[in-house]
């Protein structure tokens, strides 16, 4: 069976607000051409996404709202009132096309469902993906339509598969939490900038699901200035003990870059080192607790080509079990096509190294903060078996 494939459609580029706006979907056609250059991207691991019909956009969203936005994405031009529900904003400014532009990005993640569900693959990244502010009735954080709740939840009526969710984005996934936030059968697992400091404000660690979905939603608010050690050490206690105890028979995962230490967005520092990390701790999780099922989406991430390309391209080559080394280079071909458009001379490594960045003030502070969050979190789901004593970092 192929280890994995990747969703990629040339039309992606359409998901653009305007010239200014942060959310810039050169990153994907940057990334893609990357991971060609660095060989880890043959033409049969390609994969073309089609447009789903607006019955299957219902899964996430009101007819109400599907309707609107197809209204004002013919004309481009906001109507009245339609702030109120995330259109026209600063945020999510309308512009021609947007419906059909959104709508592709669901049917990149919904393809990598259908991909596994199907068994041509384990593992499929969408890396339009991972639109998670979206809600039922209404745009937010530059996501128009939710595709991680489209897929989800058409992977659960298909199969009846229990989905573990987990992401790594700086900012909280409002949108799919709400959306689960009831759902025995759904784990929604967010490691992500504490909403005290950043959008989208949600997030906190008392937030546990309702009903019968109570205890299947963990938050972990991360401190601002949160680096790779801290960050990993939260992945490793509150991932494997949900993988253990939840039992999920999927993975569905967002690999949002705008926690990495340049992003002008978020308040985090990790490097590239921490998204290798992470990835490589949740394949291995994956194969040994879920038969490898493994679907991968984009999200956050807005220094477009000195982070955005090396990330993606490092999530994709674990997914697809490539090798690499920490000290590979960029392929002097990628740099001088892409070198042009960025307003900074681009990193000639995949791997960041640790003298490029300032030493963190009060580090301290931030692990203390970060691992009394994981002691109120193991208090707060007894049944999980996380670990009883939390290391100490240098």
């Amino acid at each position: 069976m192929i280890p994995g494939l990747f969703i990629y459609d040339e039309d992606f580029a359409q998901y653009r607000f305007n010239a200014d706006h942060p959310f810039n979907p050169r990153r994907l056609l940057a990334t893609r051409d990357l991971a060609q250059s660095l060989d880890w991207l043959s033409p049969e691991l390609l994969v073309r996404p089609t447009r789903p019909p607006s019955k299957l956009l219902e899964l996430a969203h009101s007819p109400h709202y599907i309707d609107l936005v197809q209204r004002v994405s013919e004309t481009g031009r906001k109507t009245y009132g339609i702030e109120r529900l995330g259109l026209g904003t600063d945020d999510n400014p309308v512009f021609v096309g947007m419906h059909e532009a959104a709508s592709l990005a669901v049917g990149g993640t919904l393809k990598a469902a259908e991909l596994v569900v199907n068994g041509q693959t384990r593992r499929a990244i969408n890396l339009a993906g991972g639109l998670h502010h979206a809600g039922q009735g209404h745009a937010s954080g530059f996501c128009i339509y939710n595709d991680i709740v489209v897929a989800i939840r058409w992977i659960r009526q298909q199969t009846g598969w229990r989905v573990l969710y987990v992401e790594t984005d700086a900012h909280h996934g409002d949108g799919v939490q709400d959306a689960f936030y009831d759902d025995p059968n759904v784990f929604f697992l967010s490691l992500h900038e504490s909403g005290q400091y950043l959008f989208p404000g949600t997030g906190q660690v008392d937030q546990i699901g309702v009903g019968s979905g109570r205890g299947t939603t963990l938050n972990v608010p991360l401190a601002p200035a949160t680096d790779d050690a801290s960050w990993i050490q939260a992945f490793r206690y509150t991932v494997l003990p949900v993988i253990q105890g939840f039992s999920p028979d999927i993975v569905v995962s967002q690999h949002g870059c705008d926690g990495h230490y340049w992003d002008p967005l978020a308040d985090l520092c990790a490097t590239t080192r921490f998204y290798d990390a992470t990835s490589r701790l949740l394949a291995q999780w994956i194969n040994q607790y879920t038969a490898g099922r493994w679907i991968a989406t984009g999200g956050g991430g807005y220094q477009t080509l000195s982070v955005v390309p090396r990330v993606w391209s490092i999530v994709w080559a674990v997914m697809s079990e490539q090798s690499m080394s920490q000290d590979l280079a960029i392929p002097n071909d990628w740099l001088t096509r892409w070198q042009p458009e960025s307003p900074s001379k681009l990193p000639t490594k995949l791997f960041d190294d640790g003298d490029q960045f300032h030493p963190i003030r009060d580090r301290h502070r931030m692990i203390a903060a970060n691992q009394e969050t994981l002691r109120r979190l193991a208090r707060l789901f007894p049944t999980f078996n996380f670990p009883t004593k939390i290391d100490t970092i240098d």
